[in-house]
């Protein structure tokens, strides 16, 4: 394709824009927008004031990942002093770095992460503290009485909340008590059933740690795992930047990846605030 081409395409393609905004078409825009309910927000929806705070880690082949292996790898396909173009040939885990536990993961025919609502992916924040009592027990657990505490300070948890636990963990990422104890033991704080039970009666639609894993290290079972998810929920692991959030008032837009028949997978957090 020509220059000539190429610079009258974009031409084109920025006078079309400066249309849609003035004019027809600006009203155009605005019935669209209107008829889709992107104006309307929803009512459970936190009304935020513009700052965005990224929720994700950085993912490399050093993140700490459950079972000691590296969760990425990397290599060169394409090379740019031998093309004039460069790009990855990527490989990962579904279940490493910041990401996404769906219904499928603990059960066989739960919802796959291609079939999730994606009117779940935009969702009020609540934010628990457990940070003092992760500081007393590496597998210290947000519990049910968290969460009623929490309520009676904060409010109604909104229908189709994300409901995050800052244990403080994520501060602990590139050193080896993010994952294990002194002995190697899995150490981390988690979920209780108690409080992913409550969360479902109340109508949350997903939770979410800083921490390797759903449940507490110490887990013998995976009991939030195995009634969460099969239950039609979805979870969030590996999250960061808790402390920056307020207690509700954020909206969080979760970046789900959709390849058919996932069972999870890396995830972009962004919350507004």
């Amino acid at each position: 394709m020509c220059n000539a081409c190429i610079m009258e395409g974009v031409k084109r393609e920025m006078l079309s824009r400066r249309q849609l905004f003035t004019g027809a078409g600006a009203a155009a825009v605005t019935a669209t927008a209107v008829a889709s309910g992107i104006l309307s927000a929803k009512p459970a929806l936190a009304q935020a004031s513009g700052r965005v705070v990224d929720l994700t880690h950085v993912f490399d082949p050093q993140f700490p990942t459950f079972d000691g292996k590296p969760g990425i790898e990397m290599e060169w396909a394409v090379k740019f002093e031998e093309s004039g173009y460069q790009l990855y040939k990527v490989s990962y885990f579904e279940h490493s770095g910041t990401h996404m536990d769906v219904p499928l993961h603990f059960s066989q025919d739960g919802a796959s992460v291609d079939q999730l609502d994606p009117g779940q992916l935009i969702a009020p924040l609540c934010v628990v503290d457990i940070t003092a009592k992760a500081a007393e027990d590496a597998n210290a657990m947000l519990e049910a009485e968290d969460i009623e505490a929490w309520v009676s300070a904060n409010g109604d948890i909104p229908a189709g909340a994300c409901v995050a636990m800052h244990s403080g963990w994520a501060a602990r990422v590139g050193d080896t008590s993010y994952r294990t104890d002194a002995d190697g033991n899995f150490a981390f704080p988690g979920f209780a059933k108690s409080a992913t039970d409550l969360l479902a009666e109340i109508g949350a639609a997903s939770i979410a740690v800083d921490t390797l894993s759903l449940d507490p290290g110490n887990s013998p079972d995976f009991a939030v795992h195995y009634s969460w998810l099969p239950s039609g929920h979805f979870g969030i692991e590996n999250v960061k930047n808790l402390d920056q959030m307020p207690a509700r008032g954020a909206t969080v837009f979760i970046g789900s990846p959709t390849h058919r028949g996932g069972t999870g997978g890396l995830a972009r957090l962004l919350a507004v605030v």
